[in-house]
């Protein structure tokens, strides 16, 4: 069995003369432009087979039914594989890869956002001396600065925060990140800097004040994942790869070395999961690039291999935005367990997190609430004790599963090198694990070269470097005011478009129906306060969406940022979806039914909605009973012990407050825990409590309750004594 830890060591060559001879700030600009000449050039040599128009799922699937042999076949659609289908068909490559859920289903979509190449690892590197942890480091910091170059829209550098809290730190910590800055060298976003406390709370006025001794400031990169992998996928496709998702490996193809009787893997059994309909893909060549599932694979192969991954859960949760600066994150280096917590702006959202604990590869990884409330007590740490850290303001939470590559002997996590392993099996089969997202493009490149020697494939040299991704070649950051100026699409719903699909967002917008009111006068949004409109549901279906869980999860992101907009959308998103793609009503029934399963459980919702069906108590004193029956009695007004939507909305109509039934009906709902259609009193008793504790947030009820009482007190008849007698 051959193993090799790959490092792909980026030297830079002459920088020191090139330096001297140019002066630092134009040998930037050298640089830039030597790689632009680079990109140019080896885009033209590229042919683009679907440039104007992406061949159909069917289409895809026929290609790799009826194509006698491929040079590649890849296993797995997540960032590593679709960095390898991009790496092999812009090297020549007949190039196949099918993913038996959806691209970027798994780990690729659950990551923390950012783009980076690991300050810790760094610290690792010079604390321990360990100079693979220093190349990789290196590595990472290049393709972070190539990942920011070619997918424009999709990442941009962030300031992250250092917060410091003890003065021996400072200069240890500036020195820690000085030394970033020197390993990126020309490719340094932009340089680090020192704040003092005044000013660390004017950039970030919702940190903890107390012993705070100031703050350092460095730059990485973030983007949106899904999006991401998406993109490195469809240019994949463009440039001619027969791709497909829903379409699982059932078994491995061989067929016997006639000089040596070995038996070598040639293809696989694959089945659509959408039709179960069985077919075989043949290739001269197997890629693994399964993730966590890597050793399944290899199984498939060889039921003696030894496995290689040790899988680790991270769990990330989303808070409003308001918890973070719009363009500022924090990084806690040092939690009450050791391991490292991010907070950071995305999508006008705050993300916290991660975890970092072994955990059973599954498909469907779930967030625990002991995960959640670690990175909330985190966040309380590092946040002024003005800023009330509610478990209810938990929008959503997430699991991802890491593929560590590790020792079988190897105790924990914690201290594993996210460096990446490619293997290959006696019977030729390419077994890519490990690394991280940062590093898609360099382990793809290598795997690559490994199959391609192993294999003896004629093909080029690689081209990624540079390469733009789909969506990057036509984005201008004064993009979206064309989109308002040609479309009249609202300027919010424009900045999302242009930050989502590039110069892709015109056919989106293409796609917008006509609102028939003054402004915006196209573009029907799914859900009011996010920026996704229903044109976007059509366009997903033609970048592979098969499911409204694809829509939800990976072409928006809507259901990784609040799962109770998310399920407020699901009907309308079904709704379009079936139109296009002829559901029945059983099959509308099914996928509405399985993407709130997956809200339910995969992004959090369970948590959030079970605050208050876990516990009875009703944790209020005697004051706030009696304050929360005499308002529970203003719409009970027969004293029944219950309310419906009809005193509700009998209340409202007398106070001018307009809501639909329906509406109604939802809001009811959200508290109606023995689903009886009523809300009783110990019921909005046990939200009042659920609230006050902080384990319930933004309840609809709660607050339409108390501004309907607050408009019914404004509105009660003057008594005759204060009238002065009447009349």
């Amino acid at each position: 069995m051959a193993f090799r830890k790959v490092l792909k060591r980026t030297a830079i060559v002459g920088t020191g003369a090139a330096a001297a001879l140019f002066g630092l700030s134009q040998l930037v600009e050298y640089r830039k432009t030597q790689v632009c000449l680079a990109r140019q050039a080896a885009e033209a040599e590229l042919k683009v087979p679907f440039a104007n128009e992406l061949p159909s799922r069917s289409a895809q699937l026929t290609a790799l039914r009826d194509t006698e042999e491929f040079d590649v076949l890849i296993v797995g659609g997540g960032a590593t594989g679709a960095g390898c289908a991009l790496e092999a068909v812009t090297r020549n490559l007949k190039t196949a890869l099918v993913e038996r859920s959806d691209y970027s289903s798994g780990t690729s979509s659950r990551s923390t956002k950012l783009i980076h190449g690991g300050v810790r690892y760094l610290q690792k590197a010079i604390m321990k001396l360990d100079y693979e942890q220093y190349m990789m480091v290196k590595e990472a910091l290049h393709e972070r600065a190539n990942l920011l170059e070619i997918a424009p829209h999709l990442s941009a550098p962030l300031p992250i925060m250092l917060p410091v809290y003890k003065w021996w730190q400072l200069p240890y910590y500036w020195a820690g990140i000085k030394m970033y800055d020197l390993v990126a060298g020309t490719q340094c976003l932009k340089s680090s800097y020192m704040l003092s406390k005044s000013k660390a709370l004017e950039l970030f006025p919702m940190l903890k004040k107390d012993r705070l001794v100031g703050a350092i400031v460095y730059y990485d990169g973030q983007h949106n994942d899904a999006r991401m992998n998406l993109a490195i996928g469809l240019t994949a496709a463009r440039y001619g790869a027969a791709m497909a998702n829903y379409t699982e490996v059932v078994s491995l193809l061989k067929r016997s070395d006639p000089e040596t009787g070995a038996e070598k893997v040639c293809g696989a059994r694959c089945r659509d999961v959408l039709t179960g309909q069985e077919f075989d893909v043949r290739a001269k060549c197997v890629i693994n690039a399964t993730g966590p599932f890597t050793d399944s694979l290899r199984k498939m192969d060889d039921q003696k291999t030894v496995d290689i991954c040790q899988p680790s859960a991270g769990v990330h949760i989303v808070i409003p935005g308001y918890y973070s600066p719009d363009n500022m994150g924090l990084l806690d280096p040092a939690t009450s367990d050791g391991r490292v917590i991010f907070f950071l702006p995305w999508e006008k959202m705050t993300i916290a997190g991660t975890t970092d604990s072994p955990t059973s590869v599954t498909a469907h990884p779930i967030p625990t609430e002991d995960d959640i409330n670690f990175i909330l007590n985190e966040v309380r740490n590092y946040l002024s004790p003005d800023v009330e850290v509610r478990r209810g303001d938990v929008l959503a939470a997430w699991s991802g599963i890491r593929p560590l590559v590790t020792d079988p002997n190897s105790k924990d996590t914690q201290s594993i090198c996210r460096n990446h392993i490619v293997n290959v099996s006696q019977s030729g089969m390419v077994t890519i694990a490990g690394g991280k997202w940062t590093t898609y493009r360099s382990m793809a490149e290598e795997t690559l070269d490994a199959a391609i020697q192993t294999h003896q494939l004629e093909a080029s040299a690689s081209k990624t470097v540079g390469l733009t991704l789909e969506g990057g070649r036509d984005w201008s950051p004064t993009l979206y005011i064309r989109l308002v100026q040609d479309y009249g699409l609202e300027n919010e719903v424009a900045q999302h478009l242009a930050s989502t699909y590039g110069g892709k967002a015109f056919e989106v917008a293409k796609m917008a129906q006509v609102t028939g009111k003054r402004w915006p006068i196209v573009g029907k949004r799914l859900v009011s306060e996010f920026p996704y409109i229903e044109g976007e549901v059509l366009y997903a279906i033609k970048e592979y969406a098969c499911t409204a869980i694809d829509v939800i999860a990976r072409r928006t992101r809507l259901g990784f940022l609040n799962v109770q907009a998310a399920d407020e959308a699901l009907p309308r998103i079904v709704e379009i979806m079936g139109k296009r793609l002829n559901w029945t009503s059983d099959r509308k029934t099914e996928e509405l039914e399985a993407a709130r399963k997956f809200l339910y459980y995969e992004m959090g919702y369970r948590s959030r909605s079970e605050q208050l069906t876990k516990t009875s108590e009703i944790n209020l004193d005697y004051q706030e009973v009696v304050r929360y029956k005499n308002r529970f009695h203003k719409f009970d007004k027969e004293s029944k012990g219950f309310i419906t939507t009809v005193d509700v909305q009998r209340v409202l109509q007398s106070i001018n407050i307009q809501i639909d039934e329906n509406s109604l009906h939802e809001i009811l709902n959200e508290v109606d825990l023995n689903k009886n259609g009523q809300v009783e009193i110990d019921e909005f008793l046990q939200l009042m409590s659920a609230v006050k504790k902080g384990q319930v947030s933004d309840s609809r009820l709660a607050i339409l309750l108390k501004t309907a009482e607050e408009s019914l007190d404004l509105r009660a008849p003057v008594s005759v004594d204060r009238s002065g007698g009447g009349v």
